[in-house]
């Protein structure tokens, strides 16, 4: 098939095409602004290190650095531990358990730096942030009373967040067009295969390898 062909097979089912599309577009629409529920997201960091007050220890912190940095990939699986979320649970008096609250924290560090980034997901607007500060401060409580010193300094606190994290109602709408569109042309392409019927002199020719002698055109009553 030639190029044309291609779009005139498009262009004599297009409002198949249409319909397909904007049908998966608008069902897209309806379950991001209607159907899921807001996530949000809150995201506090933290900086993995022993407090020195000392000038003389600056070289010795500077030689340092690589175990600090070990230290953060221990520190991101301490902070999803029950005894982290259990503190915090009791200290925000949240109604959830352990295994909840875990579910909602993922750990990220920051590169090769002593930073770590806690995030915290909720569908509470009004909690993720409080949650994000608190689990920072039950971490330094629990190091402290664990390795009986200061390993960790919060950095900045967690602000509440002014627009949900997901769903994204226009990403997802862009998706679905796309998404509907080359469906509806795979199905008008698969129609088109099935359908074994001639629709022209031209495709007649094309079939037989003669010329038609003549045409007869359908009579109405």
């Amino acid at each position: 098939m030639e190029l044309k062909e291609y779009f005139n097979i498009v262009r004599k089912r297009l409002l198949l095409v249409i319909l397909i599309t904007l049908s998966c577009t608008l069902i897209s629409a309806v379950v991001s602004y209607f159907v899921i529920k807001p996530v949000y997201k809150a995201d506090i960091s933290v900086l993995i290190g022993q407090n020195q007050k000392s000038d003389s220890a600056t070289k010795e912190n500077y030689n340092d650095v690589m175990m600090y940095q070990k230290m953060v990939k221990t520190y991101s699986i301490f902070v999803q531990t029950k005894t982290v979320a259990n503190d915090v649970i009791n200290e925000l008096n949240l109604d959830m358990n352990a295994d909840q609250l875990i579910k909602m924290i993922s750990v990220a560090p920051k590169g090769d730096t002593e930073f770590l980034t806690i995030t915290v997901k909720s569908k509470d607007k009004s909690q993720v942030a409080k949650i994000a500060n608190q689990i920072a401060k039950s971490l330094k409580k629990e190091s402290i009373e664990i390795y009986n010193q200061d390993n960790i300094k919060l950095v900045d606190d967690a602000v509440e967040p002014t627009s949900p994290d997901s769903p994204r109602p226009l990403l997802n709408i862009a998706v679905a067009l796309f998404v509907g569109l080359m469906l509806s042309i795979g199905i008008v392409f698969l129609i088109e295969y099935l359908d074994n019927t001639v629709k022209d002199e031209e495709e007649l020719t094309r079939l037989l390898g003669v010329p038609v002698i003549g045409v007869i055109p359908t009579i109405e009553e």
